[in-house]
């Protein structure tokens, strides 16, 4: 599976899993009721799916241009650090006003689910390209296959 519809496929399933594991982690982490917890975990997953689309259409124009093929461990750890980083910019703040608690608050919410969720994608990453295998940016090149 390629192109769009390997990144629609991707996006659903990475999110229906963040938003289930972002609502609990938002409603322990805060004391908040489950209820604003959920609204904050499909708020986080709306950004985060955005940002998947840009992030991973980026991060593929710059792996394609990369005289190595294939994803190993280095090149997953940036994806994931890039991804997660990401997200941290754009969430914090939003934490913070629709959970009623401070930056500093939020922020220290937010490094928890960063530290889950960079096991999570990282995991989720690997096993979605188990499944349905490699984009075609992270294939060797044909003349790869046939040179000595």
């Amino acid at each position: 599976m390629q192109g769009v519809r390997r990144r629609i496929v991707y996006v659903t399933l990475c999110e229906l899993f963040a938003v289930m594991f972002t609502s609990l982690g938002l409603a322990f982490g805060s004391g908040a009721g489950l209820a604003q917890a959920g609204v904050a975990g499909v708020f986080s997953s709306a950004v985060a799916v955005g940002w998947n689309v840009v992030f991973n259409h980026l991060f593929e124009r710059w792996e394609a241009r990369q005289p190595v093929r294939g994803r190993n461990l280095k090149r997953r750890i940036a994806h994931a650090l890039g991804f997660e980083g990401g997200l941290v910019v754009m969430l914090v703040p939003a934490f913070a006003w629709w959970l009623d608690i401070s930056l500093w608050q939020a922020f220290v919410l937010d490094f928890g689910l960063l530290l889950f969720f960079l096991v999570y994608t990282y995991v989720f990453n690997w096993a979605f390209d188990r499944v349905f295998g490699l984009p075609l940016s992270a294939q060797p090149r044909p003349e790869a296959l046939t040179s000595p």
